[in-house]
């Protein structure tokens, strides 16, 4: 979380539904289905989604999840299987609806107050999905707490927990989760490069690149998430490398979330055609922006803008309906990627700066201190971008795009 308007870390968004299949977990793939919805009036836009059609098998898929599902919606262990499976749907494609999947999958126990702790679990990480860092970490909190709670549902509870508290700046607390993952009984992988990636935000510790690749030697490693954090690191340290870096993540995992960081990078860097095709990932899809995922539209429409593109103004255009449709849905979370379509795009500075003081009470990540850097600057507002400052001195935050010294 991520991933559709916005993205988390990368260990929200690659890692936390890895943990299970470490430790032996006892969910399997299953069936998911679309949840109902009911408008408010006709003239509602519930959600823009993407005008790809699905396949006869995915419809043939589909029909029997929701015979399965009406015949059996109190069945827990097929649920928590249906809405693990959508939850990781949801990241790799960068489309909204399998959230809802899962929370339909989930509904007899979402409001529940004795729900079994795997329904809990998941459900944060639903909530995680939707920015709801708060809810998420109520839901965990109660998860943990949970007596005789079983070995895989801690370390992925505690894994998540962690990737939350980071995203929102509570690096200290987010550290003693990582901890408990990297010792025994634990001893995982996940929880070591955890630490190395804090250590790393705050300069601490070994070289960062050397540590990961030596993890990354370990069979049980999460290679794609450790190819994402070798890359980040460079680029915080400002590393020539970091590109070469980028592109073996790729390589690893096309997600939205890699293709968006990626891309990032090349804009970042002067390389704006490059970056709009790895946000596309297939230059045929030029001409079909419907299906591109609202977080790689945003890269498409910047880099376009940059280099010139004809069809510049139309990604603009379909990106600004997207942001409309869903400020019709209420949905404010995901003031990152309005701030930087307000910057980069529509070139309104003091709409980029409100939009990233929005986010940053939300969210605390590297990027979110960058951008709203950014915004203050280009309003003439330096003085906006104190919070960043208070979170470089508080945390020892080590970033070379900050051009901020401690």
């Amino acid at each position: 979380m991520a991933a559709t308007l916005g993205t988390v870390g990368a260990l929200c968004a690659l890692c936390v539904l890895g943990v299970l299949g470490v430790l032996g977990g006892v969910v399997a793939p299953a069936p998911a289905i679309a949840a109902p919805v009911t408008p408010r009036s006709d003239d509602e836009v519930v959600e823009r989604l993407p005008l790809r059609t699905a396949s006869a098998q995915e419809r043939a898929r589909q029909r029997a999840a929701q015979k399965l599902l009406a015949q059996r919606p109190k069945d827990l262990g097929l649920a928590l299987s249906a809405a693990r499976e959508a939850i990781e749907q949801a990241r790799r494609d960068g489309d909204p609806r399998p959230l809802g999947t899962a929370q339909a999958w989930l509904q007899p126990w979402w409001n529940d107050p004795s729900a079994p702790p795997g329904a809990r679990l998941l459900k944060a990480m639903v909530l995680q999905a939707r920015h709801d860092f708060n809810g998420a970490l109520q839901e965990l909190d109660r998860v943990l707490s949970t007596p005789r709670l079983p070995s895989t549902l801690d370390a992925q509870a505690t894994l998540t927990r962690a990737a939350v508290l980071q995203v929102v700046g509570r690096w200290d607390e987010a550290r003693v989760g990582c901890q408990r993952l990297a010792a025994p009984p634990y001893s995982l992988p996940h929880g070591r490069a955890c630490l190395l990636e804090l250590d790393s935000l705050q300069g601490r510790g070994a070289d960062l690149q050397q540590s990961l690749q030596a993890l990354d030697a370990s069979p049980a490693a999460p290679h794609a998430w450790l190819a994402l954090l070798r890359a980040e690191g460079a680029e915080r340290a400002g590393s020539a490398g970091a590109g070469a870096l980028y592109a073996q993540a790729l390589s690893l995992d096309d997600g939205v979330y890699a293709r968006a960081a990626y891309a990032d990078w090349l804009l970042d860097h002067g390389r704006p055609a490059e970056a709009a095709a790895v946000a596309l990932g297939n230059p045929s899809s030029a001409t079909t922006l419907d299906d591109v995922p609202d977080a790689l539209l945003l890269r498409v429409a910047i880099a376009w803008q940059r280099s010139g593109h004809p069809d510049a103004a139309r990604a603009a255009d379909q990106m600004q309906d997207r942001f409309e449709a869903a400020a019709l849905r209420g949905d404010t979370a995901h003031a990152r990627e309005r701030a930087r379509f307000a910057l980069d795009v529509r070139h309104q500075a003091g709409t980029a700066l409100q939009q990233a003081q929005l986010n940053w009470r939300q969210q605390r990540e590297p990027a979110d201190a960058v951008l709203l850097v950014r915004a203050a600057r280009a309003a003439g507002q330096p003085s906006a971008a104190e919070p960043v400052m208070a979170l470089v001195r508080s945390q020892a935050l080590k970033d070379r795009r900050l051009e901020i010294q401690p």
